[in-house]
C-alpha cells in the first residue's frame, strides 16, 4: 500500500496532537503559552463585591499541621487553588511566588492543592518554592469554591471578595500589587 501525501501528513497531525495532549514536552508547551497570554487580574467592582462571611475553613500544611483560616479574618488574604498537573496553574506559580516573596509578611497566602502531597512536594523541591501550601481538610466556604483551576481570590480586611480571577494570570502585575497595596492601607 503506498502511503499519499495527504494519509503521511494526517499521521504527522496525529502524531503532535498526541505528543501535545500526552506527553511532557506537551506539558510544558502549554505552560509556556499561558504565561505567554496572561494578563493581570480583573477587579471587582465595589458594588459587586461579595463578602465571604464563613472563614470555617480548616486546612492542613505539607507537615501535617492544622491552619485554621478563621484566624485570617480581619487580614488581606489571597488564595490560589492550584495543582502541579495543572498546566495554567504552573504557568502562573512564578508570580504568584514573586507577590508572595514580598507581601508574605503582609498578607495571608494560601495556596491549596487539588494534588497528592508526594506530587507537590517534589514540585516544590524542584522549583524551590518557599510557599504555604496546604490541603483542604473541611468543606471549602462558598464563596471560594471553584470549579476549575487555577482559581485565585482576593479578600480584603473586611472580607469583601476583591479579586475572583479562574485561569491562569499575571499576579506579579502593578495593578495586582496595587490593588493589595490600597488593600493594606484599609
Amino acid at each position: 500500500m503506498k502511503l499519499s501525501k495527504e494519509r503521511i501528513g494526517n499521521g504527522i497531525w496525529i502524531l503532535a496532537i498526541i505528543l501535545i495532549l500526552f506527553t511532557p514536552v506537551g506539558f510544558h508547551l502549554r505552560v509556556f503559552v499561558g504565561k505567554l497570554f496572561s494578563t493581570s487580574a480583573s477587579v471587582i467592582k465595589v458594588e459587586e463585591r461579595k463578602t465571604l462571611k464563613n472563614y470555617d475553613w480548616d486546612l492542613v500544611d505539607l507537615d501535617g499541621n492544622r491552619f485554621d483560616f478563621e484566624s485570617s479574618k480581619g487580614r488581606v488574604v489571597v488564595v490560589n487553588l492550584w495543582a502541579t498537573w495543572c498546566p495554567p496553574c504552573v504557568a502562573e506559580l512564578p508570580s504568584l511566588v514573586a507577590l508572595h516573596k514580598d507581601y508574605k509578611d503582609e498578607v495571608v497566602f494560601a495556596f491549596v492543592a487539588n494534588d497528592k502531597k508526594n506530587k507537590v512536594t517534589t514540585f516544590l523541591e524542584k522549583k524551590n518554592y518557599q510557599l504555604p501550601v496546604y490541603f483542604e481538610a473541611s468543606k471549602t466556604p462558598e464563596l471560594l469554591v471553584s470549579k476549575s483551576i487555577p482559581a485565585t481570590y482576593i479578600l480584603s480586611k473586611s472580607g469583601q471578595l476583591v479579586i475572583a480571577e479562574k485561569g491562569v494570570a499575571d499576579w506579579n502585575s502593578a495593578s495586582t500589587r496595587n490593588v493589595l497595596d490600597e488593600l493594606l492601607l484599609e
